[in-house]
């Protein structure tokens, strides 16, 4: 492998490598109807992608947190109509599914850490034929959501990579505090949930507008060889 200081590349999914965010826009919204509750701004619902759709749920609607039967007619609707409008999967953005395959044959090992359900990633991995791409992904619904650190560190446990090792690359404040709780580096991508002023808020090491120039980067950083 070619000299790198992050061997391991950890990606965030919905707004990070898929254009995915105006569909959940539109299944929260069409859960929130279902179930008679108020609609929230595009802003606020921008601000919850990245977490468990519990945990959405909760900040969201706090005043109806406790109420675990409407939780869980919310989370069947939002997944109901989600699923539906999935039918083809979201596209990745621009450049993606190139430089990711470049990223692979380079010997990088690749992961992937979601507020989706397994049951979610599986379902869009096989639309994209990518099953068996990912050394490993991890999904909020089978570990302690974001931004508990869990995650991270069951992939750094999985592929024997120390938190220095390892670079989080993610669209949500959530996204970059857990990387900042397992004590890795992060670069916020400015072009999905949240506007990157916000993402600045938590202090990424770098940050980026396209995809196609996270590769360029990270080859500023290469200081040893494996």
């Amino acid at each position: 492998m070619q000299q790198t200081k992050y061997p391991l590349l950890i990606f965030d999914w919905d707004g990070t490598l898929v254009d995915s965010i105006d569909r959940i826009v539109q299944s929260v919204r069409h859960a929130a109807e279902r179930n008679h509750m108020v609609q929230r701004e595009e802003y606020a619902i921008r601000g919850i992608i990245g977490l468990s759709l519990a945990d959405a749920f909760a900040v969201l609607y706090p005043a109806q947190a406790t109420d675990s039967v409407l939780r869980q007619q919310f989370i069947e609707d939002y997944s109901q109509h989600y699923i539906a409008q999935e039918s083809t999967p979201s596209a990745f953005y621009p450049h993606v599914r190139e430089q990711l395959e470049r990223f692979k044959e380079q010997g990088y090992q690749l992961a992937v850490a979601t507020g989706k359900s397994r049951r979610g990633l599986d379902r869009v991995l096989i639309g994209h034929k990518l099953q068996q791409f990912f050394d490993i992904t991890r999904c909020a619904d089978e570990t302690q959501g974001k931004p508990h650190p869990q995650m991270l560190h069951e992939i750094l446990a999985y592929c024997g990579k120390t938190p220095a090792q390892a670079v989080m690359v993610g669209d949500s404040p959530f996204d970059l505090q857990m990387a900042h709780n397992a004590q890795i580096d992060s670069v916020a991508v400015s072009y999905g949930a949240q506007r990157l002023e916000v993402l600045l808020q938590e202090q990424p090491l770098h940050s980026i507008d396209c995809f196609s120039t996270l590769a360029p980067w990270l080859a500023e950083q290469s200081s040893f060889h494996l």
